[in-house]
């Protein structure tokens, strides 16, 4: 297996570049979807039944938070366990990987609290510089 490029050996080449950066844009791609976010800090609490997830995740309908749900199973997030009972009971939760995330997410949240007002800045002035 190839070593990991670390923020302190940063990539030099296109190919490691791709290397490293084509898992990360597929991943992050899937984990910023416009619900994945709220299901994954929803499921940080534990585990929930569809309903409880639901009501959790304001304004996402059944069919999205179902698509959102499937995506990060089929990813290794989140576990579905089916009791078969009547009618069946349905629990989602996080997998050790989907628990995993609480750092990097906690970090990015962090991030953007301390940058946010500079990034707001940043759009404002490069919307006056070109005059949009």
């Amino acid at each position: 297996m190839e070593t990991p490029i670390t923020p302190t050996e940063p990539p030099h080449t296109f190919a490691e570049c791709t290397r490293v950066a084509v898992p990360m844009i597929q991943v992050l791609g899937r984990i910023s979807g416009r619900w994945s976010l709220y299901v994954i800090m929803a499921l940080m609490r534990g585990p929930m039944r569809f309903s409880e997830l639901r009501r959790q995740v304001h304004g996402v309908s059944q069919k999205m938070l179902t698509q959102t749900l499937r995506e990060l199973e089929e990813d290794g997030i989140v576990h579905r366990t089916v009791t078969p009972i009547i009618p069946p009971r349905v629990d989602y939760e996080l997998t050790d990987m989907g628990r995993e995330l609480q750092a990097p997410l906690t970090a990015i949240s962090e991030w953007t609290e301390r940058n946010g007002d500079r990034v707001a800045r940043a759009r404002e002035r490069y919307a006056a510089a070109k005059g949009i």
